[in-house]
């Protein structure tokens, strides 16, 4: 077993494992516990009572954050000719069909979005077994493949993300950055919970917010009042 350094040791106590904290204070107490030396990510758990093994049931989406996520994501936008002015227009880091999908099929993976016009998911198919397993794959359902190219390029450069929920019911998803203000936080926080909140299924049977929690990189985890504010 890793043995823990002095500042986790610190850190852990600094934390009431069996304590909900109100949502504000969570969000202050992960930059102040945090250990990492970098600008670590802030991520939030949210455990739902859901099987995800049912279709209507399997809880994913897009939403934005009102204050972003604090990092530059990587976009290839998948098209046809008279789409890639539009794109680049928009701000898309790589544009093309052919030669990027003979580079995914070599191993490239260098972005963190991929949207994709509709009129190539043929094309896109190819490698649809090398993008699927790394959350990589455009889907209509998270906005990634659409007509409408500029905007959803725009979008994600502008804080949108993609969530779904794991085999486990836990949708995990970064809400910013250690560096953020604690009330940025929070109010990325809740925009991501109301808009999962309101994807409730109406065949979800008992509590369906069943519990939160935030972390950074390098922190412990602090839980969540689910009644938050």
């Amino acid at each position: 077993m890793a043995r823990l350094s002095k500042k986790r040791k610190v850190a852990n106590a600094k934390v009431d494992a069996d304590k909900l904290y109100p949502i504000q204070e969570a969000m202050a107490l992960v930059k102040e516990v945090n250990t990492a030396k970098f600008n670590a990510s802030v991520d939030l758990h949210i455990r739902l009572g859901v099987d995800p093994r049912k279709a209507d049931q399997a809880i994913r989406g897009t939403v934005t954050l009102p204050n972003g996520t604090g990092k530059t994501k990587k976009v290839l936008v998948l098209c046809t000719p008279d789409k890639e002015e539009e794109a680049r227009a928009a701000g898309a880091d790589y544009v093309g069909l052919d030669e990027f999908i003979q580079k995914i099929q070599q191993g490239w993976t260098d972005m963190d979005v991929i949207i994709a016009a509709p009129n190539v998911m043929a094309q896109v198919g190819r490698v649809g077994r090398i993008l699927g397993p790394r959350g990589l794959m455009p889907n209509p359902k998270s906005g990634t493949v659409t007509p409408n190219i500029g905007a959803a390029v725009q979008d994600v450069k502008g804080g949108k993300i993609a969530f779904r929920v794991d085999k486990y019911g836990i949708i995990h998803n970064s809400i910013g950055r250690v560096e953020f203000s604690a009330d940025k936080l929070a109010e990325n926080a809740n925009e991501l919970i109301n808009t999962v909140m309101k994807l409730k299924p109406a065949s979800a049977k008992g509590t369906y917010l069943k519990g939160l929690s935030v972390a950074s990189t390098m922190s412990p985890g602090i839980k969540i009042e689910p009644k938050y504010s």
